[in-house]
């Protein structure tokens, strides 16, 4: 696979706001994170059909999908950030113009349902890709000052990124060892899901980032022994867990494993590669930019994360 860095971010250059999932709950998201890149000292350049809805998702897939192939062929635009999450990317796969992408490389930003997008453009165009905040979940008001740092270092500075972690915080280890490869993955509901489909990047000798939110340790436990079944896991030569965040059984009267358990029962009874865990990424207040495609180190002798390339032109 030929990996394509898109150039970095730059004062005065466009960026582009699409909402490929669900739509935002209310405008005020959408104008919040329009006013804030521009006060930044950005232009912005918003979807024609980022306002559309149809139920669940923000429009049609026709419209969705014009707003995406829009705005890569942009010349303008430099990076591409998603309103929001939610529910229906992995509907686009297959209708995308994948030269489209491969030919105008551009920072394309966003986690949660987005992970499909940008492993199916890793897989398809090499792109690298950002696993990290959207306009109107995290920059439209009371914005982070750990993710805001973050994510403008690692979108406009051509550097190797530093991991590091929010106040009071560590990356600790289940499984010793070191281990090296291109990074793939993001939300574990939506990598699981697209197991045994042309759109998932090889495993084969890659680092596995997973993050969730919101489900209960059985359904961890099923996505991730689709992922065991399907050859996956085996594959990897190490995991990186991000946030897990409320992956608790609701239920007082309902028996459950915990988390914890679940955790243990794939990635150290059955699993004898490197895994560290608590990078904060995903579903959180404080939310690391992390460049999918990227090479990776991981260390589970000393609890570290190195990234070995930069993840821009």
């Amino acid at each position: 696979m030929k990996i394509i860095k898109p150039a970095r971010l730059m004062k005065g250059d466009a960026i582009g706001i699409i909402s490929p999932s669900s739509p935002v709950s209310d405008d005020s998201r959408l104008q919040g994170g329009v006013n804030y890149f521009e006060k930044m000292g950005y232009r912005v350049k918003v979807g024609l059909n980022i306002s559309k809805t149809r139920g669940y998702l923000a429009g049609t897939d026709d419209q969705r999908i014009a707003d995406i192939h829009d705005m890569f062929l942009d010349k303008e635009v430099k990076l591409i950030i998603c309103l929001r999450g939610g529910y229906g990317s992995s509907r686009l796969l297959d209708k995308i113009d994948y030269n489209i992408i491969r030919n105008n490389p551009k920072i394309f930003c966003g986690y949660s349902d987005i992970t499909a997008l940008q492993n199916a453009f890793l897989h398809k165009t090499g792109l690298v890709t950002f696993a990290g905040p959207m306009a109107g979940v995290d920059f439209y008001k009371d914005v982070n000052p750990f993710t805001e740092e973050n994510f403008w270092k690692t979108v406009t500075v051509n550097d190797i990124i530093k991991i590091t972690s929010p106040a009071g915080e560590k990356i600790q280890s289940l499984n010793k060892g070191v281990a090296e490869g291109r990074l793939i993955g993001g939300n574990l509901s939506l990598f699981s899901s697209m197991a045994g489909t042309d759109y998932l990047p090889d495993p084969g000798n890659r680092i596995l980032l997973l993050e969730e939110v919101d489900e209960s340790p059985y359904r961890i436990d099923r996505m991730l022994n689709q992922l065991r079944l399907a050859g996956i896991l085996p594959k990897m030569n190490g995991i990186i867990m991000g946030g897990f965040t409320n992956c608790v059984e609701t239920d007082p009267d309902k028996k459950s494993l915990t988390l914890d358990e679940v955790i243990e029962d794939y990635f150290i009874t059955n699993f004898h590669s490197p895994v560290v865990y608590n990078l904060s990424h995903g579903h959180l207040i404080n939310n690391l930019t992390i460049p999918i495609g990227i090479n990776v180190r991981i260390n589970g002798n000393d609890s570290s994360i190195q990234f070995l390339e930069t993840c821009l032109s």
